[in-house]
C-alpha cells in the first residue's frame, strides 16, 4: 500500500499535466478555427485615367464634386487604403500584369518567344507584349493552391502564354461568321485550349475568358466589351468556393477600347470571346443598357465614357454583393488595381508607371484610408501571401510585402523603384530619376531599305487584327517600347507630346519637375545624383537576366 501511495503525487501530477494538454490543445483548435485564412479578391482594370477615380483631384471638377458615378469604388476610397505611391515597373498589359501574377520583374520570363527576342537583341532583354507566362510555372495561382486555396481566373488574360491562340492558322478570319458552325467549332476549341493552360498555372476555375483585348481576337463581330459576362464569372467562382478559402483573379477588359458605345456599353451583352450566348448574363443591374444610361442621367453626370466606368463599377459591385450574400465578405481581402498609367503608356515617363491601386478589408487597415508608402505592383503577391500565413515564400520575389505598413506597424520599404520596359530602363531614388534608352548596334546602323522594310512589317502586322499604321515616315526615329519609326501604338502619345523622348540620357528631379521636361543628364550641377542613379540600376540589372549597358 505504502508503494502504491508513495506514487499518487505522481500520477496525479500526470493526470493534471494530461489534462492541460488536452485542454491547451483543444484551446489551441478553437483558436485555429477563429482565425481563418482570408479570401482574396485581386481585380485588375485595363487602361484607366486618374479622373476616372473619384478620390483624386483630376476626378473633381473645379467645384470639388465627383466626375464620376461610382459608388464601389467610392466605398473603396471611404473603407479601405488609397495606395498613394503606387508604381508599376512595366507598363503595358503584359508585363504589369507577369509582374502581379508571379511577384517578379517581367525580365525574368523564360517564354521562348522572350528568351528568342533576347538573342536577336544581342543578350538584351526587351520587355514588351512577349513576357508570357509558360503553363506549369509558379504564380499567384499555385501559391495560394499550396496553401490549401481554390483559385480563379476570370476575364482579360494577355498573360499566361497560350501557343493553341496565336499563329496563322489559329486567328480566325477578321470577317468570320461567329455563327457558322465551323467558326463556333474553333473558338470553342481554341477557348477549352486556354482554360486548360490556365489549369496547368494554378487556377482551379478559369472561364469567361478573353485571351487578348476584344479588338484584337480576331472576329470584327465578337470584337465587343462584356462586362456583365466577365462579372459572371466571378459571382460564379465565389458561388461554387465559398465553403473554402479562395483566391479570385479577375481582370476587366474596361477601360481598354473598344469604348465606343456601339462596341462597348451599348453592345449585345450575347457577344463573347467564347462566342454568341444563347442568353445574356443577368448579374448586373437589368436591363443593361437602360438601366446604366438612365442612372448616368438621373445622377446628373456627363461627360465621355461615364457610362463604360459606371459598367465597370457595377462588376466591381456585384462581386461585394455575392460576398455578403453569401457570408464571407468579413473575411474577404479586396485589391483594385489599375494596372498602369494611361497618360504615358507604353513609356518609363512618370505618366506610364503612375498607377492607382486600393486594397480593402472590412473594418479597414490601421494605416487609416491612405498609405503613403511606396508600392510596386511586384509587391502585391508577397503581400497577400503574407497576410495568407505563407512564411517560406516572401524572401523568393523581386517583391516586398507591405503588409506590416498597412497594419500601422514599423516598415522598411524599397528605397527606390525600378521600370523596365522595351529598350529603356528607370530607376527613382531621392526624388531624382534617370532613365536610359538602348537599341542593338545592329538597329542603329540600319540603311533606309531596313528602315522601310521594318515599318512595313509592322504596319500589315497592325492591320491584320484590324489596327492601322503608326507612321508612314522610315527615317522616323524609333520608338523606346517598339522599335520600328515613329514608334508603336501604345508608346504614341508620349512619343509626340515628350520633349525628350529621343534622347538615349535622361535625368530629372521629380520634385520640382513632375511633368520631366528638363532633362539635367548634361548638367554638371547633378553629376553626384546621375551617378548614385547609376549605380543603383546597376545593381538592378545586374541581377537580372540580360544585359543593359549603361
Amino acid at each position: 500500500m505504502k508503494s502504491i501511495f508513495s506514487k499518487l503525487p505522481y500520477l496525479f501530477f500526470v493526470l493534471l499535466f494530461a489534462l492541460g494538454c488536452k485542454s491547451e490543445k483543444k484551446e489551441i483548435a478553437e483558436n485555429s478555427s477563429t482565425e481563418k485564412k482570408p479570401n482574396v479578391i485581386f481585380f485588375i482594370a485595363d487602361d484607366m485615367y486618374p479622373w476616372m477615380f473619384n478620390n483624386t483631384p483630376q476626378g473633381k471638377d473645379k467645384d470639388g464634386n465627383p466626375l464620376n458615378l461610382t459608388p464601389t469604388l467610392d466605398r473603396l476610397a471611404k473603407e479601405g487604403v488609397w495606395l498613394e505611391n503606387m508604381k508599376v515597373v512595366s507598363p503595358v498589359c503584359t508585363p504589369s500584369r507577369y509582374n502581379c501574377l508571379t511577384g517578379n520583374y517581367a525580365s525574368r520570363a523564360t517564354n521562348e518567344a522572350f528568351t528568342g527576342f533576347t538573342e536577336t537583341n544581342d543578350g538584351q532583354t526587351v520587355i514588351q507584349w512577349n513576357s508570357y507566362i509558360v503553363p506549369g510555372e509558379k504564380t499567384m495561382g499555385t501559391y495560394f493552391q499550396d496553401l490549401g486555396y481554390k483559385t480563379g481566373f476570370v476575364g482579360k488574360n494577355h498573360v499566361i502564354e497560350s501557343l493553341s491562340q496565336v499563329g496563322e492558322g489559329a486567328k480566325p478570319d477578321l470577317n468570320a461568321d461567329p455563327t457558322d458552325p465551323e467558326v463556333i467549332a474553333g473558338l470553342e476549341y481554341r477557348f477549352k485550349e486556354l482554360q486548360k493552360d490556365m489549369h496547368k498555372s494554378g487556377f482551379d476555375y478559369a472561364d469567361k475568358l478573353y485571351h487578348n483585348n476584344p479588338n484584337w481576337l480576331g472576329i470584327r463581330a465578337l470584337a465587343v466589351q462584356n462586362t456583365d459576362w466577365i462579372a459572371e464569372g466571378g459571382v460564379e467562382f465565389i458561388e461554387k468556393y465559398k465553403d473554402n478559402p479562395f483566391m479570385l483573379y479577375i481582370a476587366t477588359t474596361l477601360p481598354h477600347a473598344p469604348l465606343d458605345p456601339k462596341h462597348s456599353w451599348k453592345a449585345d451583352r450575347r457577344l463573347t470571346a467564347k462566342g454568341i450566348l444563347d442568353k445574356a448574363p443577368t448579374v448586373l443591374p437589368q436591363p443593361p443598357v437602360e438601366s446604366i444610361k438612365q442612372r448616368i442621367k438621373e445622377a446628373g453626370y456627363e461627360g465621355k465614357n461615364r457610362e463604360n466606368i459606371l459598367w465597370l463599377d457595377d462588376a466591381v459591385g456585384a462581386l461585394f454583393k455575392k460576398l455578403e450574400t453569401e457570408g464571407v465578405l468579413d473575411n474577404t481581402i479586396v485589391v483594385f488595381f489599375n494596372d498602369h498609367g494611361q497618360d504615358f503608356k507604353g513609356t518609363l515617363y512618370e505618366g506610364g508607371v503612375n498607377s492607382q491601386a486600393f486594397i480593402w478589408k472590412k473594418g479597414g487597415f490601421k494605416v487609416g484610408n491612405v498609405l503613403d508608402a511606396p508600392v510596386s505592383n511586384v509587391d502585391f503577391l508577397p503581400t497577400l501571401l503574407d497576410f495568407a500565413g505563407d512564411s517560406k515564400n516572401l524572401n523568393n520575389f523581386d517583391g516586398k510585402s507591405f503588409k506590416s505598413a498597412l497594419e500601422g506597424k514599423e516598415y522598411e520599404g524599397r528605397t527606390s523603384f525600378y521600370h523596365e520596359l522595351g529598350y529603356a530602363r528607370a530607376v527613382v531614388k531621392d526624388g531624382f530619376k534617370y532613365y536610359a534608352v538602348r537599341y542593338p548596334k545592329w538597329a542603329t546602323d540600319f540603311t533606309l531599305e531596313q528602315r522601310k522594310d521594318t515599318l512595313a512589317k509592322y504596319t500589315k502586322f497592325r492591320e491584320s487584327f484590324g489596327e492601322h499604321g503608326i507612321s508612314d515616315n522610315p527615317k522616323d526615329p524609333y520608338g523606346q517600347l517598339e522599335m520600328v519609326p515613329g514608334g508603336g501604338g501604345a508608346e504614341h502619345n508620349a512619343y509626340m507630346n515628350h520633349p525628350n523622348f529621343t534622347a538615349s540620357d535622361q535625368l530629372y528631379d521629380l520634385k520640382n519637375d513632375p511633368e520631366e521636361k528638363n532633362n539635367l543628364y548634361k548638367d554638371p550641377k547633378y553629376a553626384k545624383q546621375l551617378e548614385m542613379l547609376k549605380a543603383e540600376l546597376k545593381t538592378y540589372t545586374s541581377s537580372l537576366p540580360g544585359k543593359f549597358e549603361i
